[in-house]
């Protein structure tokens, strides 16, 4: 009896985790769907998937409805020779969202999905309720080598080369006395290599790299989410970041906070560039609890006009006794 049971709760949860598909604009999108109740949407990072939440859907839906889509271009979605900027896929998530029926959501970004949830939120504010931000692109320039490095012209020659079994055994060896060693990108070794693994055939590379050149280029991060984040006052937002994230520094998160009004930070101590995967638990806890203490964010034209007028608060000026860029440019901790 327990048995048939306990295979029934697999059976549940696995469909849970099952794929859904439709097909927008005549390229087929992948996504799971589950859950009722409030929604969540989680949008995954570069090069990976909605994978990246596995773990977590079927917690979070026994309280939430959760849509985890695969970016186009990314996971089990088409890969076409398409437009991968940040606006296009907050527009393909506004998309999806009309074609599933759902208005309003709490959106959850990691890394590059930081940045499209950032961009959601700006494009369509009647349509977000909550801001989650994982991890952020968009904050700052900095960013790993690795990634400036890829983002260079001659990268698409070496990429082939790098998914090799050769160069792929060197890489998870090195992976592995990095996380011994305890370095910062040692933290993240592990999803590293999966989602360069993801990476396999010459479409979802080409995939890989138009997104990738979108956002970063040799010098860095080239978007930026600072001068628009003072759009968010009014919306309840929350900053989750890995101590240790060795592919965007923790000091971002600082940053961020302090560009954003109202916003709420949580350092994720013993993490990396993956906090819902170093403590999911926690993460878990953190966001029913931001879900839990705010109410979604109710638009109004009229304030989102007067706010345009005013402007984006010069940096260095702060009456109302927050931190500015320049200081955490002195202090990166002091925002925690």
């Amino acid at each position: 009896m327990h048995r048939e049971r306990s295979s029934v709760v697999h059976m549940g949860t696995q469909r849970q985790l099952d794929p859904q598909f439709r097909t927008i604009h005549g390229y087929r999108r992948a996504f799971v769907h589950a859950g009722r109740g409030p929604a969540l949407l989680l949008i995954h990072g570069i090069g990976d998937s909605s994978q990246t939440w596995h773990d977590l859907i079927p917690v979070l839906a026994r309280r939430y409805t959760v849509i985890a889509p695969d970016l186009l271009g990314h996971g089990r979605s088409d890969k076409p020779r398409a437009d991968y900027a940040v606006a296009a896929y907050a527009c393909g998530m506004r998309d999806l969202l009309s074609v599933l029926d759902i208005e309003n959501v709490t959106v959850v970004g990691h890394s590059l999905g930081g940045g499209v949830a950032m961009q959601f939120a700006y494009q369509f504010p009647e349509r977000c309720q909550r801001l989650v931000l994982v991890s952020s692109g968009g904050v700052g320039r900095d960013v790993n080598p690795v990634l400036r490095l890829v983002a260079t012209p001659g990268a698409a020659l070496l990429l082939p080369l790098m998914a090799t079994w050769p160069v792929r055994l060197t890489g998870r060896a090195a992976a592995v006395a990095l996380s011994r060693l305890g370095t910062k990108i040692g933290h993240d070794a592990g999803d590293m290599l999966r989602a360069f693994d993801a990476l396999s055939d010459g479409i979802s590379r080409s995939a890989f790299l138009r997104t990738l050149r979108a956002v970063i280029d040799q010098r860095g991060q080239v978007v930026t989410m600072l001068d628009r984040c003072y759009l968010t006052q009014g919306m309840p937002t929350l900053l989750i970041w890995g101590e240790h994230d060795g592919v965007i520094p923790v000091e971002h998160a600082s940053i961020a906070h302090a560009a954003m009004p109202g916003s709420r930070l949580e350092i994720f101590e013993n993490a990396g560039h993956f906090p819902h995967h170093a403590d999911p638990k926690r993460f878990v806890a953190v966001l029913r609890d931001f879900m839990k203490t705010t109410q979604p964010a109710s638009y109004s034209s009229q304030q989102w006009r007067q706010l345009l007028r005013a402007g984006r608060p010069d940096p260095k000026e702060d009456a109302a006794g927050a931190l500015t860029e320049e200081t955490i440019a002195t202090n990166p901790r002091s925002g925690t």
